[in-house]
C-alpha cells in the first residue's frame, strides 16, 4: 500500500517530501510531480528498485530512463557535454525537455542505453521535484507515467495511488500537472535532433516542429 503526501505545488512542506525521501532512499519507488507530467522516481543507485521502474512502466533495457537533475553542474556530473551542447542545455534547463547525451563513467552501465551508452538527463521547473532532489542530494531515475499499453500520462494523483498504490511505495500529490510529456532532444549527433515532441517548444532551442 503506498503512502500519500499532499504537498503545496509552489511551496511544499518539507515533512512529507522528508518522509518520500526516505522511502526512496530505502529502495522504494514514488509518483512526483513534474513540469511535464507525472512521473514514476527511484534511488539512482538502487538496481532493483530500477528495474521494478521498467517493469510497472511496461519497458525493456533500450528504453531511455531520464535522470532528474537539480541543475546543470549535476548534469555534467553524469553526461559529457561539449560548449554547442551545453549552449542548447542552458536555453531548455531548467523546462520540460529531456536531452539525450553520452553518459560518463559516472552512470551505472545498467541506466545507459545498452547498444549506444546514451542517458536521458533534464533539469525540471517544478519546486517539488526541485525540493525533492535537494533533499536527497542527487539525481532521481524516472519515467514518464504512462500506464503500459496506454499512450497518455496520468495527471490526477489520486488516480495514480488507485491505480498504483499496491505498485509503488509512494504518491506525492501536488495536484494535477500537465498532460504532455517532455519534448526529447537528442544531442549525440553533430546537429540535434527532435526525437518527441512534446511540452517544450523545440523552437526556443533553434529547432524547426
Amino acid at each position: 500500500m503506498s503512502q500519500y503526501f499532499e504537498v503545496h505545488p509552489e511551496n511544499p512542506q518539507a515533512r512529507p517530501l522528508k518522509q518520500a525521501a526516505q522511502i526512496l532512499h530505502g529502495g522504494g519507488i514514488a509518483a512526483i510531480p513534474t513540469d511535464s507530467s507525472y512521473a514514476l522516481v527511484c534511488h539512482l543507485d538502487d538496481k532493483a528498485a530500477a528495474e521494478t521502474l521498467r517493469r510497472i512502466r511496461g519497458v525493456d533495457d533500450k528504453h531511455h530512463l531520464t535522470l532528474l537533475c537539480r541543475d546543470l553542474s549535476e548534469l555534467a556530473s553524469y553526461a559529457r557535454v561539449d560548449n554547442r551542447q551545453y549552449r542548447l542545455l542552458k536555453l531548455g534547463t531548467p523546462g520540460p525537455f529531456t536531452f539525450i547525451l553520452e553518459a560518463t563513467k559516472e552512470v551505472p552501465r545498467r541506466l545507459s542505453h545498452p547498444s549506444r551508452r546514451t542517458i536521458g538527463l533534464r533539469v525540471p521547473a517544478h519546486a517539488v521535484t526541485q525540493a525533492l532532489l535537494e533533499l536527497l542530494g542527487q539525481p532521481l531515475l524516472a519515467t514518464t507515467l504512462i500506464p503500459p499499453g496506454e499512450t497518455e500520462p496520468l495527471n490526477d494523483p489520486h488516480e495514480i495511488r488507485d491505480r498504483f498504490q499496491k505498485l509503488i511505495q509512494a504518491v506525492v500529490d501536488a495536484g494535477a500537472c500537465p498532460m504532455q510529456p517532455t519534448t526529447v532532444i537528442d544531442l549525440t549527433d553533430d546537429a540535434p535532433v527532435l526525437v518527441r515532441q512534446g511540452r517544450g517548444d523545440a523552437r526556443l532551442l533553434g529547432l524547426s516542429v
